[in-house]
C-alpha cells in the first residue's frame, strides 16, 4: 500500500514537472503574442472616460476569460478530432484582425468628415449617448481582438504539448489562458491609470515623489499615442503574420529570399514581411466587403 502511494505521488510529481516545464516553453514561445496583445488591448481601451477605464478593463478581461473558456476545449477537441481544421480557422482569423486594422486607419482619416453629425440633438443627450456607443463599442472590439490573438495563442501552445497526454495538454492549456489574461489586463489597467498615479505623487509633499509625478504626467501621453500605434501596427504584424505562415509555400519562399540576401536582418524583414501582408489582407477584404455593401445597396 505505502509502495503504491509513493508511486502515485511520484508520478502526479512528474506530471506537475512536465506541465511547468511545457508551461515555461509555451510562455516563451507566445512572448510575442503577448506583447501584441498587450499593445492591441491598451490601445483599445485608451481614450475612454478616466473613471471608466478600470470598469472597462474588468468588462474585457471577463470577455476575455469567456474567449478562453470557449477556444482550450475548442481546441483540444478540434486537435482530437479534426486537426487539419485549426490553420484555415487561425488564417481566418488573421485576415479578419488585418480587415479591422484597416477599417481603424480608414475612420481615423474619414472620422473628422463625419464629426458635425446630430447637431440638431440636444448637445447633452448627444453626449451621453456617443460615451455609452463608444464604451459598447470599444469593449465589443477589445473581445473580438482578444479573442484572434487568444486564439493563436492557444494553437501555439497546443503545438509545444500536442504530443503530450491529455492531463498535461489540458494543465497546459488552462495555465497559459490565466497566466495571458492576468498578465494582460493586470499591465492594461497599470497602463491606463498611469496618469492617476502621477497626479497622486504630484501631490506629495516630498520633491522627490512631485518630481517622479510630473515626469509620470509628462510621459504619459507619449505612451498613450504610441500604444495606439503600436497597437494599429500590431493587428497588421500579427494578421499578415497569421495568414503568411497559413500559406507555407509562400512563406517558405519569402524567409529563404531574406535569408540568402539579408542573413543579418531576417527577423526585422520577416516582420515587414507580416506587416506588408497584413496590409494588403485588410485592404482587399475591405474593398470586397464595400463593394459588396454597395452592390446590395443597389439591389434594394
Amino acid at each position: 500500500m505505502a509502495t503504491s502511494l509513493l508511486l502515485l505521488l511520484d508520478d502526479i510529481a512528474s506530471t506537475l514537472d512536465d506541465v511547468a516545464l511545457m508551461t515555461k516553453v509555451a510562455v516563451k514561445k507566445t512572448a510575442g503574442v503577448l506583447g501584441d496583445d498587450l499593445a492591441l488591448n491598451a490601445k483599445q481601451i485608451t481614450g475612454a472616460p478616466a473613471d471608466r477605464e478600470l470598469p472597462v478593463v474588468f468588462k474585457v478581461a471577463i470577455g476575455s476569460l469567456a474567449n478562453k473558456g470557449v477556444l482550450v476545449p475548442t481546441a483540444l477537441m478540434l486537435n482530437w478530432l479534426l486537426p487539419d481544421a485549426i490553420t484555415p480557422l487561425l488564417i481566418i482569423g488573421g485576415a479578419f484582425l488585418c480587415f479591422e486594422g484597416t477599417e481603424k486607419v480608414l475612420h481615423k482619416f474619414t472620422h473628422a468628415e463625419n464629426s458635425n453629425d446630430g447637431e440638431d440633438s440636444s448637445p447633452d443627450q448627444v453626449e451621453t449617448n456617443d460615451n455609452r456607443q463608444t464604451e459598447s463599442s470599444r469593449i465589443r472590439g477589445a473581445i473580438r481582438t482578444d479573442f484572434i490573438l487568444s486564439a493563436e495563442i492557444i494553437v501555439i501552445t497546443l503545438g509545444v504539448v500536442a504530443d503530450k497526454p491529455f492531463f498535461t495538454q489540458l494543465s497546459v492549456l488552462v495555465a497559459i489562458a490565466l497566466l495571458m489574461t492576468v498578465g494582460v489586463y493586470g499591465l492594461v489597467a497599470g497602463i491606463v491609470k498611469l496618469d492617476d498615479v502621477g497626479i497622486l505623487l504630484l501631490q506629495q509633499p516630498n520633491s522627490a515623489g512631485q518630481m517622479i509625478g510630473r515626469a509620470i504626467i509628462r510621459v504619459t501621453p507619449w505612451i498613450m499615442r504610441f500604444l495606439t500605434f503600436a497597437g494599429t501596427a500590431a493587428m497588421f504584424l500579427v494578421g499578415g503574420g497569421i495568414v503568411l505562415h497559413g500559406i507555407p509555400p509562400l512563406h517558405h519562399a519569402i524567409e529563404h529570399g531574406i535569408h540568402a540576401s539579408a542573413p543579418n536582418l531576417t527577423s526585422l524583414l520577416m516582420m515587414l514581411a507580416n506587416g506588408i501582408c497584413g496590409i494588403l489582407t485588410g485592404t482587399t477584404i475591405l474593398a470586397v466587403v464595400t463593394a459588396t455593401r454597395t452592390l446590395r445597396a443597389k439591389l434594394n
